[in-house]
């Protein structure tokens, strides 16, 4: 049945899903795929599908926040999806994570609103070991920095607290701020889909986060060498998962 967002069916018969948040994202992904489709496009919700070394891939925009994120989850769920890697950006939270350098998110602070809409804040929000330990490997094979860890997942970029929330995140040794993670892992561990999110880092600590955003839609360059090595990290991690299972493979 054809989903009322997404604005797509089972009859894609796709196992594996790259959530980046912004729709121009899409744009840097086909370039990696072979045998690019445009799918739909419908409010943040831009779709694509491809190959990357003989596995097929979906690539699905979702738009900022987990409320989104939570939507493409379900819908991407109700047509097949067995596995979705969040390709997105992040501020850093910790001195030592440069800019571009990635964070591989282990663990969610469920800070935001859509994971609580679901179960209370008690439940934990965490990746899927085995898809997690895939993203690892990946990285380390193609040599990219990485920083293995908790993301604090916020429900606004410009609330009054924003300045001490980051602090006391920090202080507990979490290592950067996303909007996503927390819904992204909740949701699909509630539904039995293996997720993983990737983060590339564009806000130093410390830095306003407003300036460095504008920074990076300029197109700074490690920014950009970050997005690429996320993007790379999901496609490898997706070849190594799809080794692992085959029974997903459809024909």
């Amino acid at each position: 049945m054809k989903q009322p967002h997404i604005f797509l069916d089972e009859s894609l018969g796709i196992s594996y899903a790259v959530l980046p948040g912004d729709p121009a994202r899409l744009d840097r992904i086909a370039p990696l795929l072979e045998n690019v489709e445009e799918l739909a496009y419908n409010r943040e919700f831009r779709s694509l599908r491809g190959t990357y070394k003989g596995t097929d891939i979906l690539a699905i925009s979702t738009g900022i926040g987990g409320c989104s994120a939570g939507i493409a989850v379900e819908e991407l769920h109700n047509i097949g999806v067995k596995a979705m890697i969040r390709t997105g950006s992040c501020g850093a939270l910790q001195n030592g994570i440069g800019l571009g350098e990635l964070i591989v998110v282990s663990g969610a602070v469920r800070d935001d609103g859509a994971s609580k809409a679901y179960v209370p804040e008690c439940y934990p929000a965490y990746a899927d070991i085995e898809l997690l330990s895939c993203v690892i490997d990946a990285a380390e094979k193609h040599g990219i920095t990485y920083h293995e860890g908790l993301s604090h997942s916020h429900e606004s970029f410009y609330h009054d607290e924003a300045d001490a929330a980051s602090a006391y995140w920090s202080a507990k040794g979490v290592l950067g701020a996303d909007m996503e993670s927390a819904a992204l892992f909740t949701i699909a561990r509630l539904r039995g889909v293996k997720a993983a999110s990737v983060l590339n880092n564009v806000v130093l600590y410390g830095q306003d986060t407003a300036d460095a955003i504008g920074d990076y839609v300029d197109g700074a360059a490690l920014a950009a060498q970050g997005e690429r090595n996320e993007l790379l990290v999901a496609l490898e991690a997706f070849v190594l998962l799809n080794g692992k299972h085959p029974e997903w493979v459809k024909t």
